[in-house]
């Protein structure tokens, strides 16, 4: 867990430094595209090819091109016609997409997982729920979208380490997940970028490689090495704890208002769906499936 919550306070700045700094302003699939290229930079060189699964590898593509590709072409765009309050309060839905996704590529249903989601994601809209004005439809359908892809890559990333084991480790796999982004952003950029909304401050270049190195290359990286080490259901949770951390950047940063009362209610709900999530799991019979996946995940978290 300590491994997700690092990167949830790298992901609360992201949200607003793209806001600020590079909505509106940068081209967005160009913004994608330099994410991506330089988190690709940082791992193609330590990836490994030989002996590896080619489901393994085709999976990582995918779940690259999903959780990397998909995600950010959709959350740009979606800061065209959306505020960071409102992209906040539409990402909310994430852990519910998690659990559901978990549980199908897992053949199973887990009730009190999809329970603590809930009650997650009623706490995130506890904290960010406002009448809305304007035209948010759009950007609440590709939000949805990123949330959907999102939710898939990760989860594709966590079943493909448990039912794949290998002795490579994982810095030496992440290299292809970059690589199945760069199928989509290049030739996005190419078809739909504009040329002239190129970055032209020292700020937003920073910005980017920021985002690049830190929210992109370390953060995801470290975002699948915590996915192994705890249950579904935790993950799913910890995905909506971006909602607090997100608005408690911009108030303490950019001094933007909040109800702070609401914020500490909803994360409070949040944290009460930890436990739970916690108090619903049940260990697995003997020669049931959860055995062999709980025994992977720890061999897994072992390794990595």
């Amino acid at each position: 867990m300590p491994y997700l919550l690092a990167v949830t306070v790298l992901w609360a700045f992201s949200f607003s430094l793209i806001g600020v700094y590079l909505a509106g302003q940068v081209d967005s699939d160009f913004a994608v595209l330099v994410r991506v290229a330089i988190a690709a930079l940082i791992f193609v060189p330590l990836m490994r090819w030989r002996a590896l699964p080619r489901r393994l590898l085709g999976g990582l593509w995918l779940a690259g091109a999903l959780q990397f590709g998909v995600t950010y072409l959709c959350l740009y765009r979606s800061f065209a016609v959306l505020s960071v309050p409102e992209v906040l309060l539409f990402t909310v839905l994430t852990p519910i997409y998690v659990t559901l996704l978990d549980d199908a590529l897992a053949r199973r249903f887990n009730p009190w997982a999809l329970l603590a989601a809930g009650v997650a994601v009623g706490g995130g809209i506890l904290i960010r729920f406002q009448p809305l004005s304007g035209d948010y439809l759009l950007g609440f359908i590709l939000l949805q979208i990123a949330n959907a892809a999102f939710a898939a890559g990760q989860v594709l990333c966590r079943q493909l380490l448990m039912r794949y084991p290998t002795e490579e480790p994982l810095h030496r796999l992440f290299g292809h997940f970059f690589l199945g982004a760069m199928l989509l952003a290049i030739p996005s950029f190419l078809l739909f970028g504009n040329p002239a909304r190129l970055p032209q401050t020292a700020v937003q270049w920073g910005v980017l490689l920021w985002m690049g190195i830190f929210a992109t290359a370390l953060g995801m990286f470290w975002w699948v090495k915590g996915s192994t080490k705890v249950d579904a259901g935790t993950l799913a949770i910890i995905n909506e704890l971006h909602v607090p951390a997100g608005l408690l950047v911009n108030v303490l940063i950019w001094n933007r208002d909040a109800n702070l009362p609401r914020l500490a209610a909803g994360g409070s709900i949040i944290l009460l769906s930890l436990w739970l999530n916690r108090r619903g799991r049940k260990k697995p019979r003997a020669g049931q499936r959860g055995v062999l996946v709980e025994k992977r995940t720890a061999t897994l978290a072992q390794r990595t």
